[in-house]
């Protein structure tokens, strides 16, 4: 049996439908055999009926010399054609929902390349998949879907898992430069989305893909500014609209992948409104290609309190910049007192500080002047008047800051903070 690449493979895939008014109907398979995909492939916009997929794997150590690996997979209504590639044992077998799949039971087919070792469900028309070794099937699931649901996608890895993903280690160029662009508030949804004061109304003749176009944007920024690193402040996620978070979060960690630009990432108030919360979304973010995002430490309030660190140029194991992050968490807890959005906790004031002091020493020892930036996502109290503050843009709407001031602002200044910039 194979030694290069320890792990599973697939040997079988199913669907599973179910009927909501029969309490005897079961979308459930047997456990011992099948592994159940948790996602309702009608997203729980099925009038009468819910549908899972189910994966059979095995270990490889564990597969019998008779049994077979799945190698090959296709969505569609009609068996598909054969070619050249296709010459190997086996012959298309159907499974409901439109699924064509393929096995073979030679020895050395589990230890190629090409065996399908995984198997996932992302939805709408749009889904891509930035994981490496893995691609998004171009036909969606044949359901009977109504009006405005979203297709589900099969999307497969072939060959190995990957192990632990490298991250990227932001470094000053060697002009000296070093490039940072913000994208605020992406509000990416489960499919195409829905367009709200999309401007100008004549954009492509008047036809709004509102997903579709938020990334052409940020790729026509990329283009232009060429960043060194992306920094999301938060709501890259439109939780209302995104009935399978984990879509949307491939959606923009794909286009950076793509690009090869590292990004650091932190949730706003509607990032965690659909069916993630934002613990399962953060783990979703640190597994990705060039995504420098982490959850931070436990015993800290809220979910993606840290740093980032962007060395200087050369091979100086030096700091020359350090990207503090936090988490400014959504709604006020205490509406009766503070209407409105929620504040920067204690507990991260107080990392902040025991951190920003920890860092001080080193970075003392850089030859070049070091500096500290900030990210949030909800603004400070500070941000309604900003007489006597230095801003850069336009200051076209009131900024919509929490009703209590946790003193984060006095910390920055205490820190040496020279920027912060927020969302929402």
């Amino acid at each position: 049996m194979p030694a290069h690449y320890p792990g599973f493979v697939v040997t079988d895939i199913t669907v599973a439908t179910c009927s909501k008014l029969n309490p005897f109907s079961s979308c459930k398979l047997n456990e011992d055999k099948w592994h159940r995909i948790e996602k309702d492939l009608y997203l729980g916009e099925g009038f009468l009926s819910q549908a899972y997929l189910h994966v059979e794997r095995k270990k490889e150590e564990e597969l019998l010399p008779s049994e077979k690996v799945i190698f090959d997979l296709r969505v569609g209504r009609l068996n598909p054609v054969n070619d050249k590639d296709d010459l190997v044992d086996g012959k298309w077998e159907s499974r409901a929902a439109g699924i064509w799949i393929k096995k073979s039971s030679k020895r050395h087919m589990s230890d190629s390349h090409e065996v399908i070792t995984g198997v996932d469900v992302l939805f709408g028309a749009d889904a891509v998949d930035p994981r490496s070794n893995w691609q998004v099937q171009d036909i969606g699931l044949l359901l009977n879907l109504g009006a405005g649901a979203q297709e589900a996608r099969l999307t497969i890895r072939r060959g190995p898992a990957l192990g632990k993903i490298e991250k990227p280690v932001p470094r000053i160029g060697k002009d000296g430069k070093f490039k940072i662009m913000q994208a605020a508030d992406l509000h990416l949804a489960t499919g195409l989305g829905k367009c709200r004061d999309a401007i100008p109304d004549s954009y492509h003749g008047g036809k709004c893909d509102p997903d579709s176009r938020t990334l052409e944007f940020v790729e026509k920024m990329i283009a232009e500014e060429q960043p060194d690193l992306v920094v999301l402040s938060g709501d890259q996620v439109n939780g209302d609209t995104a009935p399978d978070a984990q879509t949307a979060i491939y959606k923009y960690s794909e286009v950076f992948a793509r690009h090869k630009i590292p990004y650091a990432g932190i949730f706003g108030n509607h990032d965690d409104e659909g069916n993630l919360n934002r613990e399962e979304s953060m783990a979703i973010m640190q597994g990705l290609p060039f995504s420098l995002s982490e959850a931070g430490p436990p015993d800290v309030a809220g979910v993606g309190n840290y740093i980032v660190e962007v060395l200087g140029r050369g091979s100086t194991s030096h700091s020359a910049l350090t990207l503090y992050l936090l988490d400014t968490h959504s709604y006020s807890p205490d509406e009766q007192h503070f209407k409105g959005y929620n504040w920067i906790k204690p507990s991260q004031v107080s990392w902040f500080h025991s951190t920003a002091q920890g860092l001080k020493k080193k970075h003392k020892e850089y030859t070049h002047i070091h500096m500290d930036l900030a990210f949030i996502h909800i603004p400070l109290p500070e941000y309604r008047n900003p007489d006597g503050y230095q801003w850069v843009g336009n200051w076209t709407e009131p900024p919509t800051a929490p009703n209590y001031n946790s003193g984060f602002k006095e910390a920055l200044v205490e820190e040496g903070i020279v920027v912060v910039s927020c969302g929402q």
